[in-house]
């Protein structure tokens, strides 16, 4: 007998690469089999193709890791960023809806307005400041009222890890090279390295009855100063970098940028709510782990 199919959309982005590599070893492999697709494969934002690919495979399960998340170009390309993180959304939370399948929708902390002073709990007013951030919110809404319950929100914030493009990628080059960087000092949040995002979400889908909204990160008040310096410090460490290259404190309007940040966008955690989901072994020690995967050139742990 078959085993019940677990469809990943997003498969070359950064989740969506950990998830995979750590399949064999995840609590999931033995329940599903598992299907990826990247944009190349199935356009999510095409009515008839979502229809016709998901009636031909009949996954039980949906995890979306796809998502348009260029922030900045957000703001011009808004038709874009609406296609993927909206529309796409919509069509499959309603292909879910009509065939008894789960979907499990990976958003953001950019559905806040960075207002707060207190991390955002998951019942929390959503007042997104960006296009991205709304487009975002307008994708959850859609999970929320086609499945109200079976459906799964994951927002998640400052993802990274050793695959694709991100801020510690972007800040060892910068330093590998000898470079000083100004990194902007007054936004909070916290980092979330994919591969305990991952862990997560299996744990999440493993979970039997598990609906609504959860948020998951590595804990952790920070700026993205902070944590620049901790790059640096992991780095120097690890030999990475040298000590040549100096950071330099900068504020928000000493750096400008297309699309407006929240300032504060800690997440209250989910899992301090669902014990047995797992817990994070902390920011800092993920980031060193990320880091030795770079180092030794590993494509995944």
């Amino acid at each position: 007998m078959s085993r019940p199919i677990l469809l990943l959309t997003g498969r070359n982005g950064q989740l969506g690469t950990v998830f995979s590599k750590q399949w064999e070893t995840s609590l999931l492999s033995g329940r599903y089999e598992l299907v990826q697709v990247g944009r190349d494969d199935l356009d999510i934002a095409d009515s008839y193709e979502v229809k016709k690919y998901l009636s031909d495979l009949s996954p039980t399960c949906i995890l979306n890791a796809a998502a348009y998340t260029r922030v900045d170009e957000a703001e011009f390309n808004r038709e874009s960023a609406y296609s993927v993180n909206e529309r796409a959304v919509g069509l499959l939370a309603g292909w879910c809806d009509d065939n008894s399948c789960r979907l499990v929708h990976i958003s953001t902390d950019f559905v806040f307005n960075g207002e707060a002073t207190l991390p955002y709990s998951v019942d929390s007013k959503t007042d997104p400041i960006s296009v991205y951030g709304a487009s975002k919110r307008a994708g959850e809404r859609l999970v929320a009222s086609r499945l109200p319950s079976s459906g799964i929100i994951v927002r998640t914030s400052w993802l990274y890890s050793e695959h694709g493009q991100n801020f510690v990628k972007t800040m060892l080059r910068l330093m590998s090279e000898g470079r000083d960087v100004r990194v902007v000092s007054d936004q909070v949040g916290s980092p979330t390295s994919a591969h305990t995002l991952s862990n997560f979400i299996a744990r999440l889908i493993a979970k039997d009855g598990a609906a609504g909204v959860y948020h998951f990160t590595d804990g952790g008040e920070l700026s993205w100063y902070k944590f620049a310096v901790a790059i640096r410090e992991i780095g120097i460490e690890l030999d990475l970098i040298s000590e040549q290259s100096t950071i330099t404190p900068v504020t928000t309007a000493d750096y400008s940028t297309a699309a407006r940040r929240p300032a504060y966008s800690v997440l209250e955690l989910s899992p301090s709510e669902c014990p047995d989901l797992g817990d994070t072994p902390g920011w800092w020690a993920e980031l060193r782990s990320v880091l030795e995967c770079i180092k030794a050139g590993s494509s995944g742990r």
